[in-house]
């Protein structure tokens, strides 16, 4: 379980595909678009916390790796085939930043909204306005998705908790304040970014119950 308050932003210092189980993918016909799994070396912040352990969750742009290696501040992760198709890790390159964040320890304080870590999908910036130092920012999403969304209400774009402010044409905005925009890759983003989308898991679970 993870808050949506991230706790600062990873530089990607490798991505390499491997094979089925974790063996590494064969020369030819292999890319990061096309591997079963990715192997991504991550350069942590110094301040990321406690020294890290190995099998601990990790969430980089909001979606909940394992950490399988460890040294120094080099954390590398694995992600599957289910991963790289809900998700915009399947497109990061070395240098690219992430956002990081570690799990929720039982007696931490809850300052964002309960984020699992699942990405019910990707995403795509539509447009952003800038009033000032504020941005609102526009994301365009799959029908499904916007269903799951009220005015108001929470979500989490790649791990950083957020609250919608509009729903119009299968597009939601939120407001950004210059924290949100320096600490976090949103400040980064760009129109036609993609962008890992988590709903608000109550949201899920009350869809679910009125479909049955």
């Amino acid at each position: 379980m993870f808050t949506g308050l991230v706790a600062g932003r990873g530089l990607v210092q490798d991505v390499r595909p491997e094979g089925v189980g974790g063996s590494p993918a064969p020369k030819s016909g292999s890319s990061a678009q096309t591997a079963s799994t990715l192997r991504l070396t991550i350069q942590v912040p110094g301040d990321f916390g406690s020294p890290g352990h190995l099998g601990e969750s990790v969430a980089l742009n909001g979606c909940c790796l394992t950490a399988v290696a460890i040294e120094g501040n080099r954390w590398s992760f694995q992600a599957g085939s289910e991963t790289l198709s809900k998700t915009n890790l399947g497109r990061l390159r070395a240098g690219d930043a992430v956002n990081l964040e570690r799990a929720l320890p039982v007696d931490g304080r809850l300052g964002g909204h309960f984020v699992q870590g699942h990405v019910d999908g990707v995403g795509r910036v539509d447009r952003i306005e800038r009033t000032g130092e504020w941005i609102t920012m526009w994301f365009r999403l799959p029908d499904p998705l916007v269903r799951q969304l009220v005015p108001k209400g929470s979500i989490a774009v790649d791990g950083v908790s957020l609250t919608v402010v509009e729903i119009a044409n299968n597009c939601f905005s939120v407001a950004l304040i210059p924290h949100t925009l320096e600490m976090t890759t949103l400040g980064v983003r760009q129109a036609g970014n993609e962008v890992n989308i988590e709903t608000d898991i109550l949201g899920k679970y009350v869809q679910q119950l009125l479909r049955t």
